[in-house]
């Protein structure tokens, strides 16, 4: 017997909601946690990119970096201007020196014994140019007599003359008075031409003006350089490095005695790569740091110029790059960077310190390298003393001998 199905089947009750795990279960499921940190670490490598894009945009790519950088400065050489024998050494290296102060002594024998004969030399010259002025006076004197001498024998030959034939005068008086006319007339031109040359000598001149003066002053003016030169002085305020002279030492003009280096006047050479200059200018804005000071001091300072060729260009034996085992390798270029004064003087730095750099290329308003701004010579006036201090001494001795 068939059984029957019946025509409405029982309904499924519907099925509960999951219920939400226990604590205990999210502890046991080793994938939950892993999860939620992989979730937190994404989210800050997000934002840690989007802030170096925004980083970049606005501030990242216009700056130019380079740790290949080190301080520079003048090495002012110290050298005879004359030859002679070290006889004393004021200075050593790392001493500090003042600008005008003496650094090395010469003997001064020689040097004073062609200054005295100078001297002796010059006020001799002086009384003899004295002596030239004053003949023009006697010359003159000596015309006024010759003229009165040729006036006199003129009237005794005038005289003669109007009694001449009556027997009064004889020829032979007559041929007398004629010649010492004539010995008057010769005598008085003599003195002229004399009066003549010796104006010559002395004519639109003084006697400190004079060319003979002036020659012998010349002549006294090298000796006392000469004689000055014996002392060297520090050409510039600084500190003085690489002494190589010794006492005793026979030195010669132009031989490298000793260094002053001024630390005041001190910059920054710093060498980027070729692919970072396209934006760089004359101008701007560069925060320094030294290796000396730590990353607590910052400099600041602007670019002052860019060489002129590649470190590779300049070098003792610069690359062949037409040979056939050619590798391109990317060159640095040298960038001058003036640093500020007053920084300087709170925190010194020394030629050779390595320093980082970083350029600020946001300003274009800078000089290009075909424009760059004049750069005020490096100079020193403690040889322009001397000078003056001979022309005083000459001025001395003319007056002295006048």
């Amino acid at each position: 017997m068939t059984a029957q199905t019946s025509p409405n089947p029982p309904s499924v009750p519907p099925a509960a909601p999951p219920a939400t795990p226990a604590p205990a279960e999210v502890a046991a499921n080793p994938r939950a946690v892993p999860r939620r940190r992989l979730i937190a670490v994404a989210a800050l490598v997000a934002a840690a990119g989007i802030a170096s894009a925004t980083w970049w945009v606005d501030d990242g790519r216009f700056q130019a970096s380079t740790d290949d950088a080190y301080v520079g400065g003048n090495i002012v050489q110290v050298t005879s201007l004359v030859p002679g024998t070290v006889v004393s050494i004021a200075a050593d290296d790392t001493q500090r020196v003042t600008q005008g102060g003496q650094l090395i002594g010469l003997d001064p024998t020689d040097s004073e014994v062609a200054l005295q004969q100078a001297a002796a030399q010059l006020a001799e010259t002086v009384r003899q140019v004295r002596t030239l002025y004053a003949n023009n006076g006697t010359l003159q004197a000596d015309i006024a007599q010759r003229v009165a001498n040729m006036e006199n024998a003129r009237d005794d030959l005038r005289r003669r003359m109007s009694v001449d034939g009556t027997g009064a005068v004889s020829k032979e008086d007559v041929d007398h008075a004629q010649s010492t006319l004539k010995a008057a007339q010769s005598a008085l031109r003599a003195a002229q031409e004399r009066l003549v040359s010796n104006q010559a000598l002395t004519d639109h001149s003084t006697v400190a003006a004079h060319p003979e003066v002036m020659k012998a002053a010349a002549l006294y003016r090298a000796a006392y350089l000469t004689h000055a030169r014996s002392t060297l002085p520090a050409p510039v305020t600084g500190f003085v490095a690489r002494r190589a002279v010794q006492v005793g030492q026979r030195v010669a003009p132009g031989e490298p005695l000793m260094g002053v280096v001024p630390l005041n006047q001190i910059w920054v050479d710093a060498n980027f790569k070729e692919n970072q200059m396209a934006d760089m200018r004359v101008g701007q804005p560069v925060t320094l740091y030294s290796d000396f000071y730590g990353s607590h001091v910052q400099y600041s300072g602007k670019v002052a110029g860019f060489s002129a060729g590649t470190g590779a260009a300049f070098s003792v034996l610069p690359a062949q790059n037409a040979t056939g085992n050619w590798i391109k390798v990317v060159q640095r270029l040298p960038v001058r960077i003036a640093l500020d004064p007053a920084e300087l003087a709170a925190h010194p730095l020394r030629l050779g310190l390595s320093m980082r750099a970083t350029v600020d290329v946001h300003d274009h308003g800078g000089a290009s390298l075909g424009k760059l701004p004049t750069v005020t010579p490096l100079s020193t006036d403690v040889y322009a003393a001397v000078g003056r201090d001979a022309d005083a001494s000459i001025a001395r001795i003319i007056a002295a001998n006048l």
